[in-house]
């Protein structure tokens, strides 16, 4: 990945280098996705949403005031996106189409076993606010640190580490299991 600023990479796109917006897509993709996964709780339209997103930031690089804060600007974009998707749908369905499973030689059984696991987690992560799933898919999915979510959603440090303690309680509670292969 290239070392340049996401202002240098928005100033090249600015001059149309395709290659500086795939950089953008490269460094913001997975965050994109957790943020729009918070949203939709369903990966097939978090896909959608984060590819809708990114086009829509591209095309309206002009509109980035900021360009060293793209990243939380993307972020807003996907989480209005999210919005508008839910909205369209008139309610959010939870999908497990599209889900992909890792290794290829996988019993049907551990495979049934892995939707089950899941559906639960997603069920339970549809227990947590917005903001709370938000903040533990990108911290403990995506590795963020508290510093960096306080950043990107505009949260003081300790409110993300207050949201983090409370969803991860409330996923604990929901699937007392986690704890258990935990030990």
């Amino acid at each position: 990945m290239t070392g340049e600023t996401d202002a240098q990479l928005v100033a090249r796109v600015r001059r149309g280098e395709r290659a500086a917006a795939e950089a953008l897509a490269q460094r913001w993709l997975r965050a994109c996705r957790a943020v729009a996964l918070a949203v939709t709780r369903d990966e097939a339209d978090a896909d959608d949403v984060c590819q809708d997103a990114f086009v829509n930031a591209i095309q309206r690089i002009d509109d980035c005031r900021n360009p060293e804060r793209f990243g939380p600007w993307l972020m807003q974009i996907a989480r209005n996106r999210g919005h508008d998707h839910l909205r369209a749908r008139a309610r959010p369905v939870l999908s497990l189409e599209g889900m992909e499973i890792e290794s290829g030689a996988v019993s049907p059984q551990r495979e049934a076993e892995r939707d089950d696991e899941r559906t639960r987690l997603l069920a339970a992560m549809d227990e947590l606010t917005e903001e709370r799933r938000e903040v533990l898919l990108l911290h403990d999915l995506e590795g963020w640190t508290h510093r960096e979510i306080a950043e990107r959603m505009g949260l003081p440090p300790g409110t993300v580490r207050s949201h983090l303690h409370h969803a991860r309680r409330r996923m604990r509670t929901l699937l007392p299991e986690l704890e258990e292969g935990e030990e």
